[in-house]
């Protein structure tokens, strides 16, 4: 996340934490319910009137426990929640983007939560979600939805053109310049974003870092490759030039939805934003696949999603109650419901009900789930992401060469992991 707060949204931010514990809030009585406090991060218009309904559930089958509501927006919420934990005030229950979980934890931040009430059902959780929820040995996450990137298409446009979901990145291009000739839309339109370009990385069997050897690959020849290939993808019949704007995600969604380009790299976070385009009214035309395989032969895509977390300074009564809501939101009935109403992944699998799974996004991104590959337990493997925010955008708008980019995100990434080797 951004760094640098203006001293406005920092006073906001501090008046914001004062309030949030429900153990420093004077709320509770000696007799009354517990209150504790949720920072749900999730979409306020699309996804947050869900959560809200699951928490009167909750509240109507424990008395004892009243939970106060607070969106706080995705892009805000780490560094609140950092500067809230840092003075003490922070919020019993976080939602946490899987890549703050471990950075947090060795912080101090977030409690363990092995052998609690929180993971009663640990083994119902798929394997991978719980193993990225931990650090150290220790979970102190409850994997509530997951994601992961797919290549999403217009069924439409590809049966017009006569092509069928590319395997690789070569077949894409293929498929970008017969699109473009059969039905007069781009094929492809990629991302300059870091993250949607980890899927370049991993099919060439690299990352940025080397978590294991501590050593930074971002510039290794491997990487370099797949760095080529996305490079490639923005240049070529059919194939959509790079959008280099702070407005590139919108574009790139809008021309989606509105089936002014056939495919784009894209999450189930945006599966209720598809259905509402008018290129997928008939939700049975969005086309799901798992992205491109690179040299490798292999395909793979970025683990992501949220857990939820129990703030470690909350006294034990207020850890005891986040406790049991972390349980009964992430049971398989409240994931089941969850997903149903904002058409996000479950983490467990006895949540894929065979109503859940009717909805094709739903099912399509299970589909593509196997490629989805877990991030390392590295604290700071999100900021990773950073300085290929800044370079990345500059390679793919022909400002700077790919191997000068590289050079310097590499420099930078460094940085962030002293104790790695170059």
């Amino acid at each position: 996340m951004r760094r640098g707060i203006a001293a406005t949204a920092l006073v906001a931010s501090f008046a914001l934490a004062a309030t949030a514990c429900g153990g420093s809030d004077g709320g509770d009585s000696a007799d009354g319910p517990v209150t504790i406090t949720w920072w749900d991060t999730s979409n306020a218009t699309n996804e947050a009137p869900t959560y809200q309904a699951l928490i009167k559930e909750f509240e109507a089958a424990n008395k004892d426990v009243k939970v106060k509501y607070v969106n706080v927006p995705f892009d805000q919420a780490q560094n609140k929640f950092d500067t809230a934990a840092g003075s003490k005030g922070a919020p019993d229950i976080l939602r946490s983007e899987v890549g703050w979980t471990p950075a947090f934890a060795k912080k101090g931040y977030f409690l363990p939560l092995d052998g609690t009430e929180a993971l009663a059902d640990e083994s119902k959780f798929q394997p991978n979600l719980i193993e990225q929820a931990k650090y150290d040995g220790k979970t102190y996450g409850v994997p509530l939805v997951t994601d992961t990137l797919a290549l999403v298409y217009n069924k439409e446009l590809f049966a017009k053109a006569g092509v069928e979901a590319p395997k690789t990145w070569d077949d894409l291009k293929k498929a970008a310049a017969t699109l473009k000739a059969k039905t007069g839309v781009d094929g492809y339109w990629g991302s300059t974003q870091a993250y949607y370009a980890q899927t370049f990385l991993y099919g060439e069997g690299t990352d940025t870092v080397d978590a294991a050897a501590k050593k930074v690959t971002v510039n290794s020849a491997p990487a370099k490759k797949g760095y080529e290939t996305w490079l490639s993808l923005f240049d070529g019949k059919g194939l959509h030039k790079a959008d280099t704007t702070a407005d590139a995600y919108a574009h790139i969604q809008e021309a989606f939805v509105s089936g002014k380009v056939a495919s784009i790299i894209q999450g189930p976070w945006e599966i209720t934003n598809f259905y509402k385009g008018t290129a997928f009214k008939d939700k049975n035309n969005l086309g799901i696949a798992t992205v491109p395989a690179g040299s490798t032969g292999k395909a793979g895509a970025p683990t992501g999603g949220h857990n939820l977390s129990v703030y470690a300074g909350s006294d034990s009564a207020h850890q005891k109650a986040a406790l049991k809501f972390v349980n009964f939101m992430t049971s398989a009935k409240s994931q089941a419901s969850i997903a149903l109403k904002n058409s996000t992944l479950p983490t467990r699998d006895d949540a894929y009900t065979a109503e859940v799974k009717a909805d094709p996004g739903i099912a399509g991104f299970q589909g593509v789930l196997p490629a989805a590959q877990p991030r390392p337990a590295l604290p700071e493997y999100s900021s990773l992401w950073g300085p290929l925010d800044t370079e990345l955008p500059q390679i793919a708008g022909g400002k700077t060469s790919l191997d000068k980019g590289l050079g310097t995100a590499e420099t930078a990434i460094a940085k962030l992991v002293p104790d790695f080797s170059k």
